[in-house]
């Protein structure tokens, strides 16, 4: 199905442009009942799309090429934004050509585009085997919170478990004899992550340094991991550590405490973990999410291939 309007003067082009995002934004709160926040958010990422439109980078809204929204996703990161902010964006964008198709102002291949993996597939920050080491060995004796600093870092590699896992992580969630600990992931889907030998004397060293032993919680919470006063870590103060470590150890400064949950899930395939275990290591819901891993690791697809393909 071709676009029922397709205005060929640039200005007209412009005008009804910024009269279709306003219906968008309208159809979302009048028919979605969505939340007055979320479409504010969707306005404000529709507008640098608008901005950029305007620009001359796109020829014909209605009809975008994958040229030219692979241009807009090169804007987006010109423009210095993150990944999952990127990603946003590209969510606004679908659901507003969603929007036009419906409306017969737009043809369905867009909306196809814009699932297109060229334009989804992001490859995240992975650090090398070395690169993790100099960062789990930033932390030095001299350190204020040397012992605590040391067990996030440690837990956060060994476990590959997010920011937010971590630092709700509980002293009845270890199992250090047994080697392991239960985080609570998204949904509140709980699981069993392995801890490692490093991770472990890292564990046993700071809940001694605190007089207090696993079966016994701090008097003001139950969290493992808590500052000096011994209130709960945020999320926000653990990639305030992580990032004071990254600069120490000379590590680039997009690292952060992903950065070390994709290089756990990328050194675990790298070493002939399967797919699965990964995907059930990481709390992912679909293994699809789990798959992206395998296009940072290409030396290994490459020597899978080369040793297993008959004609490689």
């Amino acid at each position: 199905m071709k676009p029922a309007v397709v205005t060929t003067n640039k200005t007209g082009l412009n005008a009804e442009l910024m009269q279709e995002i306003q219906a968008f934004l309208y159809y979302l709160k009048a028919e979605r009942s969505m939340a007055e926040n979320t479409v504010l958010a969707y306005g404000r990422d529709l507008d640098r799309y608008q901005n950029w439109v305007f620009s001359g980078a796109c020829t014909d809204f209605h009809l975008p090429t994958l040229a030219e929204l692979a241009e807009y996703l090169s804007f987006l990161r010109e423009e210095k934004l993150s990944p999952s902010s990127v990603a946003r964006h590209l969510v606004a964008l679908k659901m507003f050509y969603r929007f036009l198709y419906l409306e017969q102002l737009a043809d369905a291949t867009t909306v196809e585009l814009l699932s297109s993996p060229a334009l989804w597939e992001r490859i995240p920050q992975v650090l090398s085997p070395d690169n993790v080491e100099r960062l789990l060995a930033a932390p030095q004796v001299g350190d204020r919170f040397f012992l605590r600093d040391r067990a996030l870092l440690e837990v956060l590699y060994a476990t590959g478990c997010r920011a937010s896992e971590v630092v709700h992580l509980k002293h009845g969630d270890l199992f250090l004899d047994s080697a392991f600990c239960r985080c609570l992931g998204k949904g509140r889907k709980q699981r069993v992550v392995p801890l490692g030998k490093r991770a472990i004397q890292a564990l046993r060293s700071y809940l001694h340094d605190r007089g207090q032993g696993v079966d016994k919680p701090f008097l003001s919470t139950e969290r493992v991991f808590v500052s000096k006063a011994g209130k709960p870590l945020s999320r926000e103060m653990l990639w305030v550590i992580v990032k004071k470590y990254v600069l120490r150890a000379g590590l680039p400064r997009k690292c952060s405490p992903h950065s070390l949950r994709h290089s756990f899930a990328t050194h675990l395939l790298a070493g002939g973990a399967d797919l699965r275990t990964v995907q059930e290591l990481l709390g992912h819901a679909s293994i699809s999410t789990t798959q992206i891993y395998t296009h940072v690791d290409r030396d290994r697809l490459k020597a899978i291939h080369k040793k297993f393909h008959p004609r490689a």
